[in-house]
């Protein structure tokens, strides 16, 4: 997939007028949803709207996202802005904008739809720029869900599957993003450092009030709008079920951030173009903002340490903001969607004394909560978390909180009513977060500790001190070496080395004092 804004030229002449033409390029929202409108209608009542083109899907109304309510909340200018932002003149007539309009006449269009319409749109873009001989139009998209091909019976994430498909990403409360002082940060993430630089420059162009920061990690960053979906369910039922028990809230919430970017870091290994990300940059990572161009986690296979998570994408700081906001009640206004179908869930558990019978019945609790299922990609994006779990060989013990939320909703009857007593019971809940992050066999110590009086139980203790005791003479014996005084005959090197140690040791224990 061809998704850049630059041909395959080296003719500077030709570069630089491209170059001049992207600084006064429009963008383009097709399918408008609650977050693009929102987008739109901030850029409207911060004047800045003329490099912004809409177009609703066929059939669909411009502001169809709001509730009436909401729309005679709205500033009736703002809106009228929006209006002109949809339609254009054909013969003297205003008529409606379409897709093919945004591609012909944008340098950047962001297909919003959820992940029920993103790969038709997306195909259907593809087939245009191909008609209207526009190759370098870069399209994003937003959709925060997994998405499923019905033939493979194959789950994904899209960004996976079409590695230079961009994505736009940023939190925003319900909302929010009409009201006139508030500030926002977003980040555009495309696996090629230039079009990334140059798609954040645009996109920062449509709102004073919206910093939009450039990163190459498109596949992590749509990996984690799903996976904090799903967890912002479970964290709307803690919030919700577990309000008298403060306690119990800050291991929850902070157990479900963590894993979603635990979770993102086993997904960028298996990145196919991992090697390219990395190493074929023409612009180095440090100047698009990350602090450092590569964070990596290592595991200890025996001898040998094998590279397992890629944290790099953890620097951007508006993916990471999007995970934290939306696990949090808001002081005012409504919390995230997903975060209220977790207050749902919660309220009927306890109305009911059990889990959902199946999804329907929790889409109907929804439902009854003034929430359109539709708009839910939290629970799209759990329906198929068994087979994106199993795709990017995401260990249990990274998502033990979504498989505990999948069991509560799509679990056997059996499986049901155990994790309701867990989701439920504040000090099974807090066993559970404790023990289920372990690897499955690091809890064989704790096992052994609390069955003691079995002999095989205490001989597994007893040979872990004689390994300690013997692992702390070795260090002991090394450290009689390592602090061997330094002799008036020695080298001039080994002299000043350690001038330098004994320096740096009196400072630690200078800040080890004043602390």
């Amino acid at each position: 997939m061809q998704n850049n804004f630059f041909s395959d030229s080296l003719d500077k002449r030709s570069l630089k007028q491209r170059i001049r033409q992207l600084s006064r390029a429009k963008i383009g929202f097709y399918s408008i949803g609650l977050y693009p409108a929102s987008l739109a209608y901030n850029s409207a009542m911060q004047k800045s709207e003329k490099s912004l083109l809409l177009a609703p899907r066929p059939g669909r109304e411009l502001l169809g996202a709001f509730s009436e309510e909401e729309i005679h909340g709205m500033d009736p200018k703002h809106v009228a802005k929006m209006i002109r932002m949809a339609h254009h003149k054909e013969e003297g007539q205003s008529v409606p904008n379409s897709l093919e309009y945004l591609i012909l006449r944008c340098d950047l269009v962001l297909l919003s739809a959820n992940s029920k319409y993103i790969e038709q749109d997306l195909a259907e873009a593809q087939a245009i720029k191909e008609k209207l001989q526009r190759p370098n139009v870069v399209l994003t998209c937003l959709a925060g869900s997994f998405n499923h091909d019905e033939a493979k019976d194959d789950s994904y994430v899209l960004c996976e599957k079409n590695t230079n498909l961009a994505f736009f990403s940023g939190f925003h409360r319900h909302g929010a993003l009409r009201d006139p002082v508030d500030s926002f940060t977003a980040n555009f993430c495309h696996p090629n450092a230039l079009t990334a630089l140059l798609g954040a420059h645009m996109l920062n162009r449509l709102s004073p009030n919206i910093q939009v920061s450039p990163g190459i990690h498109n596949v992590e960053a749509q990996y984690i709008k799903a996976a904090k979906n799903m967890s912002s369910i479970f964290a709307g039922f803690g919030y919700e079920f577990h309000q008298q028990n403060p306690g119990m809230l800050p291991t929850l919430l902070t157990l479900l951030l963590n894993q979603c970017l635990d979770q993102a870091a086993t997904v960028s290994m298996s990145r196919k173009d991992r090697h390219k990300l990395y190493n074929r940059q023409t612009i180095a990572l440090t100047e698009l903002g990350y602090a450092v161009p590569r964070i990596e986690a290592t595991l200890d296979k025996g001898g040998f340490t094998e590279r397992a998570r890629d944290h790099t994408f953890s620097q951007l700081t508006a993916i990471v903001a999007d995970v934290r906001g939306s696990m949090m009640l808001p002081v005012r206004g409504q919390p995230t969607r997903n975060f209220q179908a977790g207050q749902a869930l919660a309220r009927g558990m306890t109305a009911n004394n059990r889990c959902p019978v199946n999804v329907e019945e929790f889409e109907q609790w929804c439902e009854q909560r003034g929430l359109n299922k539709g708009a839910l990609e939290g629970l799209k994006a759990l329906r198929y978390w068994p087979q994106i779990e199993e795709k990017y060989a995401i260990p249990n013990h990274d998502a033990s909180m979504v498989n505990l939320l999948y069991k509560g909703i799509y679990g056997r009857e059996e499986e049901k009513d155990f994790a309701f007593e867990v989701m439920t019971e504040s000090r099974e809940l807090s066993n559970y977060c404790q023990e289920s992050v372990r690897h499955t066999h690091s809890r064989k110590y704790a096992e052994a500790l609390n069955n003691i009086g079995r002999p095989e139980a205490l001989e597994l203790i007893a040979n872990t001190i004689i390994a300690d005791n013997a692992r702390k003479a070795i260090l002991n014996n090394d450290c009689a070496i390592e602090e061997r005084e330094v002799q008036p005959d020695d080298p001039a090197y080994l002299r000043v080395m350690d001038y330098i140690e004994q320096s740096v040791r009196k400072s630690f224990e200078t800040i080890g004092c004043h602390s």
